[in-house]
């Protein structure tokens, strides 16, 4: 049975509790540090509580309000490099990369009494220097955290704190108070538009549908998240599934829907598990199922389960899929808003952009269309990879460059030892990247040129690159850019549906083509094939998947091709890193001649005079790389 407590009652009920508690220990519980030994880190916890004999209160087992202290398993901090990570209230102290056998020590001086342990905080890459408050590291203090704000301070799990943080206020205002178009025209305020690569206008994707009368009406939240090295969906829906609840409630009000659908990938387990609790727990409250808010209006959701297709990120695949059918995008128009899930009038956003939109209400539409850019408002998740100090999942407003990402969040390029790069005087060189790929393997690849353009859809658009879902891979100076087309390359190859044969075998050939250039059997004419190949993709493909599976390409071809030509005209791989291309070289200098490496080179193509420095045959080698991996003076490199 539900339990109609009004929202103002259980904010309050939840309140009173929260503040019998000494002290808060918040444990991140996103799937990086729940791979790293989150979960130890809790039975931890709880073992200390018994030896120590006070209790935790854990809103997963029982009431709060009862405990000395309360211990909360979050969502995604962001911080997943750091990870597992503990937050320590009302200190707020933050220790990273915490481990089991840490929890004594945390227990005893900084629970029970007052210290802060220096060797588990974070510490500046460039001086050392520890921090002890996650608000002054850098990582967080130059984000603007609005949609992740929840996200790793409040369990999942409890409705209720949601609700105490203003939680579905905003949906109980829509359903009760607002009419269809004014929650439409609040979203063209705002200036929303769709997360999930597109930017459609939200308000007016809304709005089309509510135009569409019809016995049923669906809205739909696509989590089928599917770009390599991006994770910002997963994380909302691990860490906050009520905000996009709430956002697909006020979606379906807009657009007068009866029925919502999250399609979810199966390979986001803990995802799949927060979500169910999160519906089972709004259902019990009345915020979901019949009579919704005490409204007399009804709407349900539904979990389905998607198989990992990255095809099926594409709305109208993920409608067949949801209907039974293979995930293949279908021409359009009609758009789903006309005829979509069952034929009918359905709305789709992403998850960020359904978590966005209880937020914008909250905020005022007028108040959030002030972040951002002129056609792009608000702020916009990424997760933050490759060879940056700092990892993980991040906030920002629209408008931030690359410099301020990669240079103030980021703390800096790495080389491949995970140090910082420094110039050839030693000085640190925070922003000595050789490419940005963003937008996942639809985006493509941006330069030092573009370190202060101002990220939005347009600018990234008139670059080559885009948007996307939201990821951003930085690569230093060792990286080979054509491997790094073939790779994303790869992944669309392997991820076409093979409905249209523009994209099925354009796909296979740029990639065979790519393969020749790596393995130096490519000519000048090949990379003329190359472009007209990627360009005919592009325009020819029936879907977004096939349009734009050659921007990596392309912005490689764009923006490195002396690299390219490199491979092709000079047969040599400038980085060092496509084995048929490179040669292993002994350097006199620092040979001692001890004689290892001709002993273990398994085609004896080395030879030389014991003391002396040896000489290896490069028409011989096979570039093994057992050479250089057994010398002990690193006179043997690749180049």
């Amino acid at each position: 049975m539900p339990n109609l407590l009004s929202l103002e009652a259980r904010s309050e009920q939840f309140g009173r509790a929260a503040a019998t508690h000494k002290s808060r220990v918040i444990i991140c519980a996103g799937t990086g540090c729940m791979a790293n030994g989150a979960m130890k880190i809790y039975d931890r916890f709880i073992e200390l509580s018994e030896k120590h004999n006070f209790t935790f209160d854990v809103a997963l087992e029982k009431e709060a309000g009862h405990g000395d202290m309360a211990l909360a398993m979050s969502g995604c901090q962001g911080f997943c490099q750091m990870g597992p990570l503990v937050h320590c209230f009302p200190k707020g102290v933050l220790y990273v990369c915490v481990k089991p056998e840490d929890i004594d020590e945390i227990v005893e001086k900084t629970l029970l009494g007052d210290e802060i342990i220096d060797r588990l905080l974070y510490r500046l890459p460039s001086t050392g220097e520890a921090i002890a408050e996650e608000h002054h590291i850098p990582f967080y203090a130059r984000q603007k955290r609005l949609l992740l704000e929840l996200c790793g301070n409040i369990d999942a799990n409890n409705i209720d704190e949601y609700i105490h943080h203003g939680g579905y206020f905003q949906a109980r205002e829509a359903v009760i108070k607002m009419t269809d178009v004014e929650i439409c025209n609040a979203m063209l305020e705002s200036g929303l538009r769709g997360r999930g690569g597109g930017g459609f206008p939200t308000g007016r994707k809304w709005d089309i549908t509510r135009q569409n009368e019809a016995d049923i009406k669906y809205v739909i939240c696509n989590g089928d998240e599917g770009d390599p090295g991006a994770f910002m969906d997963r994380c909302l829906l691990e860490g906050n599934p009520h905000s996009v609840i709430e956002g697909m409630i006020i979606a379906a009000q807009a657009v007068n829907a009866q029925e919502g659908y999250i399609y979810v990938r199966m390979e986001y387990p803990l995802a799949c598990e927060r979500l169910k609790i999160a519906l089972k727990k709004a259902r019990e409250a009345g915020v979901l199922g019949k009579n919704i808010f005490g409204s007399g209006k009804s709407f349900e959701i539904h979990i389905m389960e998607g198989a990992g297709a990255f095809v099926c990120g594409e709305e109208t695949a993920l409608i067949a899929s949801i209907e039974g059918k293979r995930g293949m995008p279908t021409l359009k128009p009609p758009y789903p808003a006309e005829v979509g899930l069952f034929g009918k009038p359905t709305v789709i956003n992403n998850v960020e952009t359904l978590a966005a939109v209880p937020l914008i209400m909250r905020m005022g539409a007028k108040e959030y269309a002030k972040l951002g850019t002129e056609t792009a408002k608000g702020t916009k998740t990424f997760a933050l990879t490759g060879h940056v100090a700092n990892t993980g999942l991040i906030e920002v407003p629209f408008g931030i460059t690359l410099r301020e990402i990669v240079k103030d969040i980021g703390g800096g390029v790495i080389d491949d030892d995970g140090n910082l790069v420094r110039d050839a005087d030693g000085n640190l060189a925070p922003t000595d990247y050789k490419a940005v790929q963003i937008g996942g393997p639809s985006g493509g690849c941006l330069t030092q040129d573009h370190m202060d353009l101002p990220l939005d859809y347009d600018n990234l658009a008139s670059v080559g690159a885009m948007v996307g879902s939201g990821g951003v891979v930085v690569m230093n100076q060792n990286t080979c850019m054509v491997k790094i087309a073939r790779y994303f390359m790869q992944f669309t190859q392997n991820e076409s549906c093979g409905k249209c044969v523009v994209c099925r075998e354009g796909t296979r050939q740029m990639l065979a083509i790519l393969d020749q250039v790596i393995d130096g059997e490519a000519t000048e004419e090949t990379i003329t094939l190359l472009e007209e190949l990627a360009n005919t993709v592009k325009v020819g493909s029936l879907c977004a998947l096939g349009k734009t599976a050659p921007n990596p390409v392309l912005s490689s071809l764009k923006y490195f091709r002396e690299e390219v030509m490199a491979h092709v005209i000079d047969k040599r791989c400038p980085t060092g890193n496509c084995e048929a291309l490179c040669s292993y070289v002994v350097i006199p200098e620092k040979c001692k001649g001890c004689t290892l490496c001709a002993k273990k080179c398994p085609i004896e193509c080395i030879s030389g005079e014991k003391g002396k420095p040896y000489v290896i045959d490069g028409e011989k080698c096979i570039k093994c790389g057992v050479c250089a991996d057994v010398c002990k003076f690193d006179a043997i490199i690749r180049g």
